[in-house]
């Protein structure tokens, strides 16, 4: 009698442990939580488009006029009377435009060169970053040479594919204009610049402080990728379980795993609508540039 009361209680310990070993294993099977995104597939976050558009390089004749006058608000009367007769609306005049042009009229005097781009590397986008001109389309047309007056610069402009093209783009909407008179490769001649713009105060915002906030969420959800990883990796092999003290362990280890891809899917979640969002706007101000 004694002989079977101690085989029932081995029995009886044995499926105890064996039924604890088991519920831990199925609790991690059937109920573990899984990350629902994979952060290598994640969408990118679309960037902000900007066009810039120069001509060609306008050389008139560079022996003296003594007649020879430009100014900055008649080429810009001449401007616009061009696009009046093409049936385009005025270009207004803006004080950073006129700063940027008239910082390209002193460098090329200065630096002796007529090129859109200076020898240092600096073009319409950078001349405008300097006078803090925020744009989606800017243009430049250059011209060097002894023009009679404003009319005669502008129809010369006019003459050129490229630079007619610039003085009728009908993306733009702003104008800044610099001329001067001065020392050219050894001869005393006129230069000009027409600076145009289409400010991005014309199109719809873009957050970006939400940009900031969405690359300080994705680092995070980066950090928790690698640690949800590691969980998991730790609950692959659940070992010998042989009393329910290791069950209850390991029980918790798949809790806390679960705990931790919930918050990860949460903020995953987050990073979605929120990317989605930044998108949109990005989308709304390129559609703009159109």
């Amino acid at each position: 009698m004694r002989k079977l009361i101690k085989i029932l209680l081995y029995t009886l310990m044995f499926a105890s442990f064996a039924y604890a070993g088991w519920s831990a294993y199925e609790y991690y099977s059937n109920t573990s939580a899984a990350p629902n995104w994979n952060l290598a597939n994640f969408p990118n976050l679309k960037s902000i488009k900007q066009e810039v558009n120069t001509s060609g390089l306008l050389r008139g004749r560079v022996e003296k006029l003594d007649s020879s006058w430009l100014t900055r608000a008649g080429t810009i009367d001449q401007t616009n009377a061009q696009r009046a007769q093409n049936n385009l609306a005025p270009l207004k005049e803006n004080r950073s435009l006129d700063q940027a042009a008239q910082k390209k009229l002193q460098d090329m005097f200065s630096g002796q060169y007529f090129e859109h781009v200076s020898p240092q590397g600096v073009g319409p986008a950078e001349l405008a970053k300097a006078v803090n001109y925020e744009y989606v389309a800017i243009g430049e047309n250059l011209a060097l040479g002894n023009y009679k007056n404003d009319k005669e610069l502008v129809d010369a402009w006019m003459n050129s594919p490229g630079h007619r093209a610039n003085i009728l783009n009908v993306k733009y909407q702003e104008i800044g204009v610099a001329v001067g008179k001065g020392t050219f490769e050894g001869n005393e001649t006129w230069l000009a610049v027409q600076e145009f713009g289409k400010p991005a105060s014309a199109c719809p915002s873009v957050d970006n402080a939400l940009k900031d906030q969405i690359q300080a969420l994705r680092d995070d959800v980066t950090a928790m990728e690698q640690q949800v990883n590691a969980a998991k990796a730790a609950l692959s092999n659940p070992g010998d379980i042989k009393d329910k003290a290791a069950a209850d362990a390991y029980n918790q280890k798949v809790a806390d795993y679960n705990a931790l891809v919930a918050s990860y899917n949460n903020k995953v979640d987050k990073l979605k609508a929120e990317t989605a969002t930044y998108n949109q706007q990005v989308n709304a101000y390129n559609a703009c540039l159109n």
